[in-house]
Formats: C-alpha cells, structure tokens, sequence
C-alpha cells in the first residue's frame, strides 16, 4: 500500500484531549482481570488480546455481546446478567487502579503549559468516580465542563468511538469556555492521547493528531499494521476526515514518558 508524504507544517497544539482507561490509569488489566473471573465461571476464557482489542473503546453493551459471541457464551447468559456479574467485580478492583508511567508527569507539565484539556472517556460516570475516587489530585486537570463521557447525552446513542463525536464533542466544551475575543482552537490543533485502536480511528477522524500508546499485549497483535492504525483505516469506513499512512498525524509511544512537547510546539518551562 502507498504511504502519503508526511506533513511537518503542523500549528502548535493548542488543546490535549485524553481517553482515560489503559492510556492515564491501568484499568485495561483490571478489565481483563474482572472477565476472567467472570469467564472462568462460565467454563469460559481467558480473555486474549484477539477479543480485548476489539472491545477497547467501544460501549459497554456493544463490547459485552462481542465478548459473548466470541465465546460463545450468547445461550448461556444473557449481556445484562453478565453485566450485573462484572460489574460487582469490577467494583472492588478499580478502587486499585494507579496512574501509568509518564501521566502525572505529562499532566502537571501541560497545566504549567496552560494547555486547554478535556476527558474523552467510553467510560460512564458511576465507574469514573470509582476508578478516580482515590485519584482526584491527578484527575484534578480536568474540569467537569471539560469532560465527556460514555453516558453524555450529546453523543448520541451508537455514535460511539471510532466514530469522531467524543472527540469534536470535546473540543466544543473548550472552545465554549475560551475567553471573548480568543480564537477557537481548530481540530488539526488538537493533539488526541489513545491506547485503542477505536479510539485513535475516532480522533483521526475528527481531524485532529494522535498519540498512540498501546498496551504491550496489543502492540504486539498489531506487529506490521502500525501505518493502518495511526492512519485510522483500521475500523472499516466511517464518516469524518480519512488518513493516508505515513500522513505524520500519529506516533505511536511505549508509554507517556520524556513526552517530546517540542514537536508538538507545547513550550513547558523557561
């Protein structure tokens, strides 16, 4: 396949929009772990990176009857039962969860920076609370205005990632607090934070650059397709801006550390 001639003329980033679960917290394995639980009561299992990528990102109800079906489990119970049981799992483990390697730092340098931020999360907000209830100095960046979640009402139903609405949704919330007379910040300025494939499909194509940091276990299924990915032409067609590999709109990162604010014209510090 053709590669495009990378763009290097990019404007300064303007705004970070961040997912939250396996790119600022480790809630990915928690996941993992509360399934195999679940599964391992079903004679089911164990969850492998072929299903979990698929559900990363995505709804819970749409990733629960994926997870089902690749398991054969849709006659032996239905979503909302397994739901009930996961979620009493789910409960108690994410009460543990800890931020991942480089994010308080990358966090507290784009606040010095006065960068504009918002949370862009498939998560919904009773399990938000319980992932960051014990959190809420890291989580404090974020202002409530300026964060969108898997329940909010202005996605509308079925227009979850990878469709572009989380990520445009989040950047309305910041320009809609900008002060009078500051321009709007514009997509192809903002610089989208991902670990799933959804969700970097959803920010390329709401326009915007992408930071890629997947889990080792994905990086390793996905081994020679990395110009797909950060291109966003790994979920199908969809309606919004489409990528061209070797675009220069993403990088992929091992994790969140020694960020090169740099290259994105972020200027932290004298």
């Amino acid at each position: 396949m053709a590669t495009a001639t990378p763009k290097t003329d990019f404007p300064p980033v303007r705004a970070c929009l961040f997912d939250m679960d396996g790119l600022l917290i480790n809630t990915e394995d928690i996941y993992t772990l509360a399934h195999n639980i679940i599964l391992h009561t079903l004679n089911a299992g164990p969850m492998i990176w072929p299903i979990k990528m698929q559900l990363q990102g995505r709804p819970a109800s749409e990733a629960i009857s994926l997870l089902l079906s690749y398991f054969n489990l849709t006659d032996s119970i239905s979503a909302e039962e397994y739901t009930k049981k996961l979620h009493v799992v789910q409960e108690e483990e994410f009460k543990k969860s800890i931020p991942l390697p480089g994010v308080e730092k990358l966090l507290k340098d784009l606040k010095v920076a006065g960068m504009k931020i918002a949370l862009a999360t498939s998560s919904h907000k009773h399990h938000i609370e319980i992932k960051t209830a014990h959190l809420k100095d890291l989580f404090a960046v974020f202002e409530e205005r300026n964060r969108v979640l898997g329940d909010d009402t202005r996605i509308p139903k079925g227009r979850g990632k990878p469709n572009p609405d989380i990520y445009l949704v989040a950047l309305q919330t910041i320009n809609d607090s900008l002060p009078e007379g500051e321009p709007k910040i514009r997509p192809e300025e903002c610089l989208v934070f991902e670990d799933g494939v959804p969700g970097v499909v959803a920010g390329r194509r709401a326009g915007m650059r992408v930071v890629w940091v997947p889990h080792l276990g994905l990086a390793g299924e996905l081994m020679g397709k990395e110009g797909e990915v950060l291109a966003g032409l790994a979920e199908g067609e969809g309606d919004g801006v489409k990528g061209e590999i070797g675009d220069g709109w993403a990088e992929q990162r091992v994790n969140l550390e020694d960020f090169p604010y740099g290259k994105y014209g972020i200027v932290v510090g004298s």
